[in-house]
């Protein structure tokens, strides 16, 4: 089983307003910062994005990327990578448990990146780390900003 890294953030907002946001990925390049484009390729059912496309500028990473995305309950998407130009693997999901009564979120993101390139492993964790606390800082500001308006 791949390693993966995980990191939890507790969010002023309920389960649905954060799932919300993370389900708009159209609004992803206004607050995500690395994501300068985003597109959905395919949609479930239900009208959830299942294909998503990317296009990733994180400096010295640089990538265009289609993603699979499953949402297994109402607290929970996940997602893998289908195609990549640097990525071997990009699997991942948020997962939210409310808390404070259910006033408040915490949002759990676990992540596994592998890369075509060769990279230490400790290297790898350190930026699967870095990606994972701008996201949920990122998600945080902008759930805390839509639901406050």
């Amino acid at each position: 089983m791949a390693e993966h890294t995980s990191s939890s953030i507790t969010i002023e907002a309920t389960p649905a307003e954060v799932m919300a946001v993370i389900a708009d990925f159209d609004r992803y390049p206004a607050w995500t910062g690395e994501v300068k484009q985003a597109e959905v390729l395919e949609r479930d059912e239900r009208g959830r994005a299942a294909k998503v496309r990317l296009v990733l500028d994180a400096g010295a990473i640089k990538d265009d990327h289609t993603l699979a995305y499953s949402w297994p309950d109402e607290h929970t998407v996940s997602w893998s990578l289908v195609k990549s130009a640097m990525l071997r693997q990009l699997d991942g999901s948020y997962s939210l448990k409310p808390v404070a009564g259910g006033r408040h979120t915490e949002a759990t993101y676990m992540l596994t990146v592998d890369v075509k390139i060769p990279m230490l492993g400790m290297i790898k964790r350190k930026a699967e780390k870095v990606i994972i606390d701008r996201a949920l800082a990122g998600l945080k500001q902008r759930v805390e900003t839509v639901a406050a308006s």
